[in-house]
C-alpha cells in the first residue's frame, strides 16, 4: 500500500487529505499515478485535470512527473505554492 497525502485545493476537490492505495503493476511514474487517480473518479478527474500544474513530493522529496515512484511509501500531491 502506498500512502497519498493530499494538499491544498487538491485536497478540497478530492474530499480527503489521505488514504492508503494499492497502484497496479502499471503505475510506474508520477505521470502513470496522475493518470490513474483521474480514473477513480469524477472528484480526482476535477482536481487533477491540469497535471502540468500538478507537484509531487516522493516520500517528502520534490519529483518531477517523468520519475518513477520506486519504493515511495508516502506520495504528497499539491498545487504550486507561492509565497510572500
Amino acid at each position: 500500500m502506498t500512502r497519498l497525502v493530499y494538499f491544498a485545493w487538491v485536497r478540497e476537490r478530492i474530499g480527503k487529505n489521505e488514504e492508503d492505495i494499492a497502484l497496479p503493476a502499471s503505475v510506474v511514474t508520477v505521470a502513470d499515478l496522475l493518470g490513474h487517480l483521474k480514473t477513480l473518479g469524477e472528484e480526482y478527474e476535477t482536481a487533477l485535470q491540469y497535471e502540468n500544474v500538478i507537484r509531487v513530493a516522493l516520500d517528502q522529496e520534490h519529483a518531477e512527473h517523468d520519475e518513477p515512484i520506486g519504493n515511495a511509501r508516502e506520495i504528497g500531491i499539491f498545487p504550486p505554492m507561492t509565497g510572500g
